[in-house]
């Protein structure tokens, strides 16, 4: 049975560039779950490039599947 490799991707506003805190929570992008981390690259980078004038803006990948099977361990892409 193979399992599923859930990956959230969204960004928003920082408030510090070298931080993770958000200017507006209520104001966050979520560009969507991805079945695997290859789909997943390719949203978040996507969002990256069309908000490079904001420097403040910064999109993440969030890999839900050790969220919700922690003794699932890391895949190769999980570094």
């Amino acid at each position: 049975m193979s399992h599923q490799l859930l990956h959230l991707v969204f960004g928003g506003e920082l408030e510090d560039l070298e931080g993770t805190d958000f200017r507006d929570t209520s104001h966050l992008d979520v560009v969507g779950i991805f079945p695997d981390y290859a789909s997943a690259y390719r949203a978040w980078k996507g969002a990256s490039q069309r908000t490079v004038d904001n420097a403040h803006m910064r999109y993440f990948i969030v890999h839900l599947h050790r969220l919700l099977d922690p003794t699932h361990g890391p895949t190769e892409h999980d570094e």
